[in-house]
């Protein structure tokens, strides 16, 4: 990094698999958030998602990222091990490619996002890097303002309330004083060793903003912010926090909160530049210098200081500043002064048709007096203003935003004003639209971080109960304050409330209660976001009716605990919802509801954003829906093919275990069975089908069925085979080779059990006696489905009591680890020591052996069936 001194570092290499991709998206973000560098967060997390996947996917090789810390940014560092890979140069001629490729784009981000960035190879590595530089930030000033008209000082409505919070160096609460309680209603008891975070709103946009996390660690830091009360609203405050250390050297946070009104007691004026103080000509619009130097190195701050400025200068009660959509056919609050800006903050109004329409948005305009021609600036309803002068912002004849100052008085503004606005308007509406689209531009990258990460977690589950908790968990608290999801079952069905998440969990009950009384909203395909107001109405009117009948109580009788519940709920959902459409395969399969808490709206870009997370969201939660049935149809399938269950054969204990290969498959190419053939005798069954999975679970069914049918028909063991063989066979194309051991059961008066058995191709079935001893109880013979002419014969067998009879399937004989393979010996070993256990011990023992024989998991089915003559009781 050149003479940059190198502060920290943090490595970690990456298997070339895919989930890795995400695991160092994990690692980049946590290191550099670790570090303080959030601004740089979003840029790095893509360009390293990028890299990775060049590394792991594409390359095939492991992946070493490198993160290097210095006091102005970061180099970031990764590595593959292919370095003959060609790497286009632009030097040579070759272009980066389509950004839409696949593969490709990590040079094409870099040459965008990063501030430096390169290629190096060595004998053994290839090292792409890319380097981000911390954004320039002016340092803390000084300055006294002059001697003001009592008139033209700031207001405030009562006596101002300084609230002091001191928190210590674990973000816990140190220090409350009395005009905390005052504000916010917490006693100092109540409030004492909690975290700050857990009653701050916190104004989160992706991509944007310092979290507060971050704001608390600053040595310094100004800014609004919401505080939760006792009550459950949210109060607007403006902060400032300054980082302090104790004697010891512990290190804590005093914080000093005004209502965000009177911002003006703590807000840091600007200082006018040395070279404008006394040089100002008497002709010099005051407006000129207005935004004051240096100015605000962000969006919102520059706006703020722009009604503020707009306000003073102009003696107004309020002002406030639009900015316009790409289309200019809407205009989005961004900021205001002397208005409940809680209220308007993102709120939007039309500029040229529909109601409540922006009309005077386009040219200048001034209304003396608003009773007279209501509704004229729409954002003004309500708040007691009455004279009004609103100019537009334009750059290249283009609409880009309308600013307005207003007053509670008749007739303040004439033309003279109007024409000053206009002049301040213009020259300040390049600086706003290049702040607004460096805005959009961050946005878009913390975006784009978004989406790839909710891909990867929407990709990575097939359960449909964990895709509506991802979804959810995915849009609160990063685009909604809480979010609702919605599920149709078919086109005839209502739609079902299946998931609710607040981001104070004390909420999420009574929230859902408060959905579950109101009607679903209206399941309509129509792609984006559209406003629903049946929550926030039916918060209001809960609240409305348990203030009723509160009225009753005694000031000294506290609120019961369902009273506290409503009032917090109506809080919470009092603000925007919008319902987007969740539309798969060209069906709506339900929707995703997003709500604020009072007086709140949402943002255009947030609600686009929710629009391509609801787009993702909804193929999601329909392939898990597909997955689901089709796995309950293919389970239940799957299980017709096994047997109904043991029978009772007198004198003999009869043990099965079976485990099929493959997640999901209950049934594959191995198969046993146990049935009645007549009185006295039972034919038993236990068979190999070449390969796994459905293809070979089919063969295991007509095996199985084949073998009942012909056994009560009256054949014998090998004319069962034969006739079974031809059966395979006559399958063609689709035939299987089968290793079959059939035999039949015919138990003893005398306490034996006689058995006849046929071996065809499958391992030989062992015997047990009671001395320890262990011999195979058949001779093998052909396979089927491989020859059509076969000479098959039956062998007898007579097993007296205690002993018992073996047989598996070749998944258990050739259980591999590595080189070595358990085999027919290895089996015989195990048995020995199965002497005088049941049939069903010894089979469990022979399971318990193959599982420890290796450490894998097991990728061939497995049969195990035990026979045993158990021995006579004696008294």
């Amino acid at each position: 990094m050149g003479s940059a001194v190198i502060t920290a570092r943090a490595a970690a290499t990456f298997d070339p698999v895919g989930r890795s991709v995400a695991t160092a998206r994990a690692f980049v973000r946590d290191t550099l958030q670790g570090w303080g560098y959030t601004d740089i967060v979003d840029d790095a997390v893509v360009l390293t998602s990028e890299l990775v996947t060049n590394a792991v996917v594409h390359a095939g090789t492991a992946a070493d990222v490198l993160c290097l810390r210095t006091e102005d940014g970061v180099r970031v560092e990764v590595s593959d091990h292919y370095p003959e890979r060609e790497i286009p140069l632009q030097s040579t001629g070759l272009d980066f490619g389509s950004p839409d490729r696949e593969s490709g784009r990590g040079l094409l981000l870099c040459a965008a996002l990063a501030s430096r960035w390169g290629v190096e190879y060595s004998p053994t590595h290839k090292h792409v890097w890319f380097q981000l530089e911390l954004p320039e930030r002016p340092v803390g000033i000084r300055s006294a303002g002059p001697l003001l008209p009592t008139d033209l000082l700031p207001v405030a409505d009562e006596r101002v309330r300084v609230a002091v919070v001191q928190i210590d160096s674990s973000g816990s609460i140190a220090a409350w004083n009395d005009d905390c309680a005052y504000l916010f209603g917490y006693s100092v008891d109540q409030v004492t060793g909690k975290q700050l975070t857990d009653f701050m709103a916190w104004p989160h946009t992706p991509g944007t903003n310092t979290g507060i996390a971050d704001a608390l660690r600053l040595s310094r830091w100004e800014g609004s912010y919401g505080i939760r009360g006792a009550d459950g609203r949210t109060i607007p405050v403006y902060a400032s926090h300054l980082r302090v250390r104790d004697t010891q050297g512990e290190p804590s946070t005093v914080c000093l909160l005004v209502r965000d009104y009177e911002r003006a007691v703590l807000q840091s004026p600007v200082r006018t530049p040395v070279s404008d103080v006394g040089t100002e000509s008497r002709t010099t619009d005051p407006f000129e210098v207005f935004i004051g130097s240096p100015a605000p190195d962000d969006l919102d701050g520059l706006l703020q200081r722009t009604v503020e400025r707009a306000r003073d200068m102009l003696d107004a009660d309020s002002a406030f500043l639009l900015l316009a959509t790409d289309d200019e056919t809407e205009l989005e609050v961004r900021a205001t002064t002397g208005l409940p800006s809680a209220r308007q903050r993102f709120a939007r109004v039309p500029v040229e048709a529909g109601t409540g329409r922006y009309g005077s948005a386009r040219m200048p305009a001034v209304h003396e007096d608003l009773t007279a021609v209501p509704g004229a600036v729409p954002l003004l309803g309500g708040t007691g203003m009455r004279s009004v002068v609103t100019v537009p912002l334009k750059v290249e004849g283009r609409l880009t935003g309308s600013l307005g100052v207003a007053a509670e008085a008749p007739g303040r503004y004439t033309n003279e004003e109007a024409l000053r606005l206009q002049f301040a308007a213009d020259r300040i509406a390049l600086a706003v639209e290049s702040a607004r689209l460096g805005e959009l531009e961050r946005l878009r990258r913390g975006s784009l971080s978004f989406l790839v990460e909710a891909s990867d977690l929407l990709a990575g589950t097939l359960d449909r109960d964990q895709t509506l908790a991802l979804m959810a968990q995915m849009t609160v608290p990063t685009l909604a304050t809480w979010c609702a999801v919605y599920t149709i079952a078919d086109q005839s069905s209502e739609p079902y409330l299946s998931y609710v998440l607040h981001e104070d969990e004390d909420l999420i009950d009574g929230l859902k209660a408060l959905l579950s009384k109101i009607s679903p909203p209206d399941p309509v395909p129509t792609p984006g976001a559209r406003v629903w107001t049946a929550p926030s109405e039916a918060a209001h009117e809960a609240a409305l009716r348990t203030s009723m009948r509160s009225l009753g109580l005694s000031e000294s009788t506290a609120l019961g605990a369902g009273v506290r519940t409503t009032l917090a709920t109506a809080a919470a959902v009092g603000g925007e919802t919008v319902v987007l459409p969740l539309v798969a395969r060209n069906r709506v399969i339900g929707m995703l509801t997003l709500g604020k808490p009072s007086d709140d709206h949402f943002r255009q870009e947030i609600l686009e954003l929710a629009e391509d997370l609801s787009r993702r969201a909804a193929l999601a939660l329909d392939n898990a829906r597909l997955y689901s049935e089709r796995m309950a149809i293919s389970q239940s399938l799957q299980r017709s093919l096994l047997p109904p269950g043991l029978p009772d054969v007198p004198n003999v204990e009869i043990e099965v275990i079976y485990r099929a290969a493959g997640e999901g498959n209950e049934v594959g190419g191995d198969f046993y069975d146990v049935f009645p053939i007549r009185d006295g005798a039972y034919g038993f069954a236990i068979g190999d089908v070449c390969g796994t999975g459905p293809e070979a679970a089919a063969v295991t069914g007509l095996a199985r069925h084949a073998l009942r049918l012909l056994a009560r028909e009256g054949f014998g063991g090998p004319a069962v085979l034969e006739r079974l063989n031809a059966a395979i066979l006559d399958e063609g194309s689709r035939s299987r080779f089968l290793t079959l051991l059939y035999g039949e059961l015919w138990p003893q008066k005398d306490g034996s059990a006689l058995l006849k058995v046929v071996c065809a191709g499958h391992p030989l079935p062992l015997r047990l006696r009671q001395d320890g001893t262990v011999e195979a109880a058949a001779e093998p013979q052909p396979l089927l489905g491989v020859i059509e002419d076969l000479d098959l014969y039956e062998q007898a067998v007579t097993l007296s009591p205690g002993d018992v009879l073996l047989c598996v399937t070749d998944g258990v004989t050739e259980r591999r680890e590595g080189t070595r393979m358990l085999g027919d010996d290895g089996l015989a070993d195990v048995l020995t020591t199965c002497t005088g256990l049941t049939a069903g011990a010894v089979a469990s023992r022979v399971l318990r052996a193959v599982e420890r024989f290796a450490a894998e998991p097991a990728s061939d089915d497995m049969a195990i069936l035990a026979m045993r003559v158990p021995e006579p009781h004696t008294t």
